[in-house]
């Protein structure tokens, strides 16, 4: 199978570069870092080899946050440490590079194609000290590269799905290969401890979600539009999908008949769909706006659409309730659930619908503390918030410290492992 995946994604190296090209002029990769993925002259090493690097793999926005704890606690713990994190998304390339622009000691590349030559030429160049890869992350000619060249791994946050067990399950042999080259593993749940189990993983340690160990400082996050904000009765719509949005529409077309200055803040998972939501407002004769990042919101505005990446932090500042999306979709129901850790640190109560697999236990917990409750439709959903709004919810310091407090000791117990591997 390992030799099957080699042949196949070396075949087809001068497809995935066309592919990312296509991308490229789709405004979905970086308009020069591009590169990085696809030739091995734009690796850029920039390494001092008397100090030991850790390489962080992480794809996305979400995965990348949940790093930043990991990164500063071992800046401080360790003088002697270099890091360097990939990431796939333009999204979450750019938010690396905005949080470490100023710092010597980060280095942030686009991660390079899975290709065989690709791979060993950029560890040839590289030369990690230990590698980590964060959330689902796995890509085969790099793993057993690593392995041959014994360099540590750790797949940290570890979380493996329902769907993507039962797609690993479809070649056992290549999935127990991989996932056992790993010196340790760190589940995100113990749903996924139990998959890694199976899947032949060893040395597994569940500590707890890492993405529960993210620090916020409130008081950093500056909106153009806090007038609006005081102003207005607003509540949010967090990392909608599509065919989610209507229904948190009819949410503030119920809302509006009880409170006339309702102002409803959507902010997509992917806000290239930022026309089409408008064009749902439109439908409903909502007026809407699609904001952009600095821009200041009409006072006439109903619906507002955000259209920037990294600024949710800026909105959940001023919500006291929000709904969590990819939660409510029947036909998501197998990969449900978006990470409702921020809105619940920022002090948000926070509604979701009943699909929520993919962070079922963070939920579960969040859910003991009285901080996300299930609804079922819109009805129910406009009477929450309704009563939410009545009774003005401040944020619950007690609960937010018990949150921070758990997450303090999660990412303790994280590094303490990791570090026996340095």
């Amino acid at each position: 199978m390992f030799f099957f995946y080699k042949f196949l994604t070396f075949f087809l190296y001068p497809f995935f570069i066309i592919f990312i090209y296509v991308r490229k002029l789709n405004q979905k990769e970086d308009e020069v870092r591009y590169k990085e993925k696809i030739f091995s002259k734009f690796f850029r090493i920039n390494r001092n080899y008397k100090k030991k690097l850790i390489w962080l793999h992480a794809a996305s926005i979400g995965e990348v946050q949940s790093i930043f704890p990991v990164i500063e606690k071992l800046k401080d713990t360790d003088k002697n440490l270099e890091f360097l994190i990939t990431t796939i998304t333009l999204s979450s390339g750019k938010l690396v590079e905005s949080k470490y622009k100023l710092d010597n000691h980060v280095s942030h590349r686009y991660f390079p194609l899975d290709v065989k030559f690709l791979i060993k030429t950029f560890l040839d160049k590289w030369k990690p000290n230990l590698v980590l890869f964060v959330d689902s992350e796995i890509w085969p000619n790099l793993i057993f590269e690593i392995k041959k060249r014994k360099i540590p791994s750790v797949l940290i946050n570890g979380r493996i799905t329902n769907k993507s067990f039962s797609r690993w399950s479809l070649i056992p042999r290549f999935a127990k290969n991989i996932f056992n080259t790993f010196d340790l593993c760190l589940p995100s749940s113990q749903t996924s401890k139990n998959y890694l189990d199976q899947l032949n993983a060893k040395n597994i340690k569940f500590i707890g979600n890492i993405k529960l160990a993210g620090k916020i400082n409130i008081d950093k996050f500056k909106s153009k539009n806090e007038n609006f904000f005081n102003k207005n009765t607003i509540w949010g719509a967090v990392s909608t999908h599509k065919g989610e949005e209507i229904f948190c529409l009819k949410t503030h077309k119920l809302l509006k008949k009880e409170f006339n200055n309702i102002k409803t803040i959507i902010i997509p998972r992917h806000i290239n769909r930022s026309n089409e939501i408008k064009l749902l407002c439109d439908d409903q004769n909502f007026i809407s706006q699609i904001l952009n990042k600095n821009e200041i919101i009409e006072d006439k505005t109903q619906v507002v659409i955000v259209n920037s990446f990294g600024v949710i932090h800026e909105f959940l500042k001023y919500f006291n309730s929000v709904f969590m999306g990819k939660s409510i979709l029947q036909n998501l129901k197998n990969e449900s659930g978006q990470n409702p850790i921020e809105a619940a640190k920022l002090g948000c109560k926070v509604y979701h619908g009943p699909f929520v697999v993919n962070f079922k236990e963070i939920y579960k917990l969040l859910n003991s503390y009285k901080i996300t409750e299930e609804i079922k439709n819109e009805k129910e959903l406009s009477e929450k918030l309704s009563k939410d709004f009545k009774n003005i919810i401040s944020n619950n310091n007690q609960t937010n410290k018990k949150i921070n407090d758990l997450g303090k000791e999660i990412l303790d117990n994280s590094i303490k492992e990791i570090k026996k591997l340095l």
